[in-house]
């Protein structure tokens, strides 16, 4: 793999068209969003050389395919023409062919289907698959950040898929600002967005009724025009759903609006069509009646981070002959406590033989350790969350549990920095306290 990658030139105006698409209003919202800098994110939209793991994190970002638009065959053959000059070209361009379809990429985001570096949750898969084969079924996962959550999802999207289901997913994380904090706008966006997923006209006007008002008008439109446009049950998966929490208004109007199409369910057989999937990075802050709330009833399903087996079993994955006592693979959990993602990142690294693993664990918590963007990542949020940074101090310094305001506790729970324990904190893993301790956020 090269050390850059640049966007060719004839994809410059889609890759700029993306970030628009993606609600992204400018450069600089998406070098915030990622934490890079300006002129990182600006010398990639611009067709200039930049870091080949910050190109794919920018794809992700932008739901972009990093392999259509680099110039990634034409740099590794003219960097293996400047290492092996004698090597004939036929050669070359063989070589750089089998190294492009058979290492794997830098983990960021969902793991694509039929990856065999995903590893099957299968006992959560098949209980979540058995239910959503029942009427009016509902189903809610919860789990940090970057625990597998969306990995799972597209699994289950595609089964159901399989099954002749109708899927649709919407990723909350997407949707405008302006939007979230306006009922009427979110639930029209909401109408909107299905519609066309299940490629319908969206014919929003001649079901929303101002003097019926905007929940009634949205039910309407999936009971008489969306459901009935159906012959087969429509998966509906909501995907970060914490983003409403935000809203405690918009949490507090929605939420039970989904509740009670779950009990519309239970006496209209429309309803039964309906199959939604709310996934979440932590528990709801927000006060609901328990018999408005969609967060206690359906099956539930909480994402585990991996265990040592498992962690073994993904090294072999990458290629990696880790011996069988487990050492590897206990060292590596000693330090990040088979969070997925770090898991993943540091697997990656270590089958392509970038570092040792013993290098890996000296430096991982620096700014020049493997663990450096991810680490900026949560850097970024704490700069613009001063109270967030100072509760996460509390916790990584302390010798023991303690206890945090419910709302910071979340908050820092669903970026997996920290874990808990009933009412009680604890640091997420070994190098989120050495990195994070002594927090200085002004």
């Amino acid at each position: 793999m090269p050390r850059s990658l640049r966007v060719r030139q004839d994809c410059i105006s889609k890759v700029k068209l993306a970030l628009g698409r993606n609600g992204f209003p400018s450069q600089r919202s998406l070098a915030e969003d990622v934490g890079f800098a300006l002129a990182t994110v600006s010398n990639f939209l611009t067709g200039k050389p930049v870091d080949y793991t910050t190109f794919e994190e920018l794809c992700r970002k932008l739901g972009l395919n990093w392999r259509e638009i680099s110039t990634v065959e034409v740099e590794i053959a003219m960097v293996q023409r400047e290492e092996a000059p004698k090597l004939p070209e036929r050669m070359l361009l063989v070589e750089s062919s089998i190294d492009l379809e058979t290492s794997p990429c830098y983990p960021n985001g969902a793991v694509p289907l039929g990856s065999p570096l995903y590893l099957e949750r299968s006992p959560l898969e098949v209980q979540i698959d058995r239910e959503l084969r029942k009427p009016g079924a509902l189903v809610r996962i919860k789990a940090p950040k970057e625990m597998g959550k969306t990995s799972l999802l597209l699994r289950i999207l595609d089964v159901a898929k399989t099954l002749g289901y109708h899927t649709v997913s919407l990723n909350i994380d997407q949707v405008d600002e302006l939007i979230l904090s306006d009922l009427d706008r979110f639930l029209r966006w909401l109408c909107a967005n299905v519609a066309r997923q299940l490629h319908l006209k969206p014919r929003l006007d001649e079901y929303w009724d101002e003097d019926l008002g905007s929940k009634i008008s949205c039910t309407a439109y999936f009971q008489d025009y969306l459901l009935q446009e159906i012959s087969t049950p429509l998966v509906l998966a909501f995907d970060e759903v914490n983003q409403i929490f935000e809203h405690p208004q918009m949490a507090k109007d929605f939420f039970p609006l989904l509740r009670s199409w779950y009990e519309e369910a239970k006496t209209l057989p429309i309803w039964q069509k309906l199959r939604p999937i709310v996934v979440h990075s932590t528990e709801i802050y927000i006060p609901l009646q328990l018999c408005q709330s969609p967060f206690n009833v359906g099956l539930p399903i909480q994402l585990n981070t991996f265990s040592q087996a498992e962690v073994q079993q993904l090294a072999q994955r990458y290629g990696l002959d880790w011996d069988d006592d487990g050492i590897g693979a206990r060292q590596l959990m000693d330090l990040v406590g088979g969070h997925p993602a770090l898991v993943n990142i540091a697997l990656y690294h270590l089958s392509r033989g970038d570092i040792t693993l013993a290098k890996l664990l000296e430096t991982a918590p620096t700014a020049t350790g493997i663990y450096h963007q991810h680490l900026q990542r949560h850097w970024a949020t704490l700069a613009e969350q001063p109270e967030l940074a100072r509760a996460l101090d509390r916790v990584m310094s302390a010798d023991r549990p303690i206890l945090l305001a419910p709302i910071l506790a979340y908050k820092l729970n669903s970026l997996g920095l920290i874990e808990r324990s009933g009412d009680l904190s604890v640091p997420g893993c070994q190098l989120y306290q050495q990195a994070f301790k002594s927090v200085q956020i002004d």
